[in-house]
């Protein structure tokens, strides 16, 4: 157990987790942007409303989830449906599966849609054959089932 600045706040916390009761607040656990899947941490100016928020950023706030974001989302799940156990996919053949004129332009959306399939515990992000954290992953990614 961690040191305390009291004698007496180790023994509370220690009660209460012997009658059941959680010693975590909500703001230690951190929670994922609905519209970009990144993981979000808990900010002073969030004390207030932490339960509600749902967004990383004014911009994402803004963008939210649209259609093309879930016809990613089933794209992805779709292609790895019909691949062996261990394959593995690029987003760029999701967004060419929804858009094959102008799947460019989804290239960023489709790595989100990957993120949020990621905290949904349905697929992991690869590089080189590793597992990486979906987030802070640079460069050239491949997507595979969990």
């Amino acid at each position: 157990m961690a040191a305390h600045a009291s004698p007496w706040v180790g023994e509370v916390i220690q009660r209460l987790a012997q009658a059941g009761c959680s010693v975590v607040s909500s703001a230690d656990e951190p929670k994922v942007c609905a519209s970009c899947g990144r993981t979000m941490s808990w900010r002073k100016k969030w004390a207030k409303n932490w339960d509600e928020v749902r967004y990383c950023s004014d911009a994402c706030r803004r963008r939210k989830i649209r259609p093309v974001d879930t016809a990613l989302e089933t794209a992805i799940v779709g292609l790895l449906g019909h691949r062996a156990q261990g394959a593995t996919i690029c987003p760029s053949e999701a967004a060419k599966n929804v858009d094959p004129e102008g799947w460019r332009a989804l290239m960023k959306p489709a790595r989100s849609a990957a993120n949020r399939l990621v905290d949904a515990g349905q697929v992991v992000i690869v590089q080189r054959g590793q597992v990486v954290d979906s987030a802070t992953a640079k460069g050239p990614i491949r997507i595979r089932r969990a």
